[in-house]
Formats: C-alpha cells, sequence, structure tokens
C-alpha cells in the first residue's frame, strides 16, 4: 500500500520543516516502504522558502486529491500573527480528506486556528508554546515535548523535531524496524521519543568559565548516580563547599543539588523511556528510591513517572535487565 502523503507549503515556510519529513520518507521508500509525497500550496506553483530557496511546482491545494497524511510546515510569521485566511482554507480543505493530520513547529498554529486541537494535547517550538497556549486556551500545550499524538493528529516541535515527527509516521505505518531502518540511512538518533524533552540539562547548562567547574560539570554528567552530594564534590575538585557553592550560583545561577536532581531527572527519563521500571530508574539515575523519583517528576514535569512512562515510553520494558540488577 503507497501512503500519500501531502506536504502544505506557502511563501516564508521554514525549509527544513518541508525537507526533513520529505527525506526520511524518501527513505523509508528506498528500503521498499512505499510513499508518494506531494508538495502543496494554497494556490500552486512556485514558493520561496524563508531562507530563499524555492521549492518548485507545488500543487494546489484544490487539486491535491485523495490523501492519507497532512504535514502543515511552519513558519516564525504563523505565531506573530494569526495565519492567514488563503492557508487555512487550503489546510481545511485537504485536513478533511486526510486520515492523519501532522503540523511541524509552528505549523500547530494552523491547526489551532481552524479548531482541530481544541480539547487536544499538541506542542511546537519552545520559543512559541507560550504564544500557543495563550491564543488557543482549549489546546492544551506541552511546551517540552518534541512530538505529541492526541487522537489523528500530531504536532512536534521545532525544525529537526519534524524528522523525528516522521520517523513516528513510518512506525505507524510499516513497523519499528523500518522506522529504524530509515533513521540508520538518514544517520539520526532512532528514535527521539514524542514525550522526551525539547532540551536536556546538559544542553542547556551553559559553558563553564572555569576550567574546576568545567571537569565537574562533565563527571556528573557521565555519571549521575555517583556520589555527588556537596560535599563530595568540593572534595574531589579540591575547594571548600563555600567556594563550590558559590561558583555554581555565579555561572549557573542554580545550586549544586538543584543541578544535580536535573541531571538525575534527564536520566531518569531516559530510562523510564527505554522501558525501565520506576525503582530501576530511580536507582540508576541516582535519585535513589521511588518516593524521591516521584517528588522529582510533581515538582519538574507535573506528572508521576509511571504516568510519564505509560504515556510516552515506545520499548517493551526490559524485564529481563531489571530482575538482574
Amino acid at each position: 500500500m503507497t501512503h500519500r502523503v501531502a506536504f502544505l507549503a506557502f511563501d516564508g515556510v521554514t525549509l527544513l520543516d518541508v525537507t526533513g519529513p520529505l527525506e526520511v520518507l524518501h527513505q523509508a521508500g528506498r528500503l521498499g516502504h512505499s510513499y508518494t509525497p506531494v508538495l502543496v500550496s494554497p494556490r500552486g506553483g512556485d514558493v520561496t522558502a524563508s531562507s530563499g530557496p524555492a521549492l518548485a511546482r507545488t500543487v494546489a491545494a484544490a487539486d491535491a486529491g485523495p490523501l492519507d497524511t497532512l504535514v502543515v510546515a511552519g513558519a516564525d510569521v504563523l505565531a506573530e500573527q494569526p495565519p492567514d485566511g488563503e492557508l487555512l482554507a487550503a489546510a481545511a480543505l485537504l485536513a478533511g480528506r486526510a486520515r492523519r493530520v501532522a503540523s511541524v513547529c509552528s505549523g500547530a498554529f494552523v491547526l489551532a486556528e481552524l479548531g482541530l486541537l481544541d480539547g487536544r494535547r499538541a506542542t511546537t517550538h519552545w520559543r512559541h508554546a507560550g504564544t500557543l497556549a495563550r491564543r488557543y486556551p482549549r489546546v492544551k500545550v506541552e511546551p517540552d515535548a518534541l512530538h505529541v499524538r492526541d487522537g489523528r493528529y500530531l504536532t512536534s516541535a521545532g525544525i529537526s523535531a519534524g524528522i523525528d515527527l516522521a520517523l513516528a509516521l513510518v512506525e505507524d505505518d510499516h513497523g519499528a524496524d523500518a522506522a529504524r531502518e530509515a533513521a540508520r540511512e538518514l544517520v539520526v538518533f532512532m528514535q527521539r521519543p514524542g514525550g522526551q524533552s525539547q532540551f536536556s540539562t546538559a544542553l542547556e547548562t551553559p559553558p563553564a568559565r572555569s576550567d574546576l567547574l568545567g571537569r565537574l560539570i562533565a563527571s556528573v554528567l557521565a555519571d549521575p548516580a555517583a556520589d555527588h552530594s556537596l560535599p563530595a564534590m568540593a572534595s574531589s575538585a579540591a575547594v571548600s563547599t563555600r567556594h563550590l557553592a558559590r561558583l555554581f550560583r555565579t555561572e549557573l545561577s542554580t545550586t549544586p543539588a538543584r543541578w544535580v536532581e536535573r541531571v538525575r531527572l534527564d536520566r531518569a527519563r531516559q530510562l523510564l523511556l527505554a522501558g525501565h521500571s520506576v525503582t530501576v530508574a530511580a536507582r540508576r539515575s541516582g535519585l535513589g528510591s521511588d518516593e524521591t523519583l516521584r517528588r522529582a517528576f510533581a515538582r519538574h514535569l507535573g506528572i508521576t513517572p509511571t504516568e510519564y512512562r505509560r504515556r510516552f515510553a515506545t520499548t517493551r520494558p526490559q524485564d529481563s535487565q531489571d530482575s538482574q540488577d
């Protein structure tokens, strides 16, 4: 069965929002998992991306024909002002024909303006998540997720997260092995689950100005479960606890304990997404007990570890591994 997928583009579109998912489907097709992509715009013809290149010979929405999936690409302008009527009419027409409707980055604003996301969970680029939530209060915005599925609607975070969303579509259509094959061809991580954060503490942490703090940060990231109490870290760095606390406050605007907890929370999330139990995730991340893990999840994510694992994990629990711990 060939899946016909329409990519809705328009003048000012973010090019990678179109070409990233498109390349995923192309690679899946080369591996024997058939897709027929169709570049669509409100009027047809050439459209110019925000970065300058043109997408040539797009099909007018009215002429797009039957569809399996619609993917609405994004652009910064969609978060700055409501989408224009012509784009909305094209999206509404195409969404009415499609079994599945997806958006990349700020393309979620088009779906939200049409009311298609009312009462549903959705995400977009972290920079636009607050605007999406304020402008469309009936949408349950999840600002930290890479991609979110609610019914037949899928929304993704910014730009490269569209590749993750497209891999999820391939997995839906042809199974996890097909998605893994496509990811290997693209040399991308297979595959960032929808519930994974757009950021990790490692990425959010600014480069340390002092070599001492830089080495300490690297050691914590390498082994979150080790003893990283303030006295232990100060001893390892050969400084006083007061001096170390001052470094964290000056360079990272936080305390050592809070920063270490966020690193451990990131690790616990990875373990849960890999299918490990709450107990194993707590122990291997360094958070220790189930209760400590639950408190950290409630404080930072507003969700329980069990619910996070149920909602987002895409692999089977690794029972054989867990039983050995």
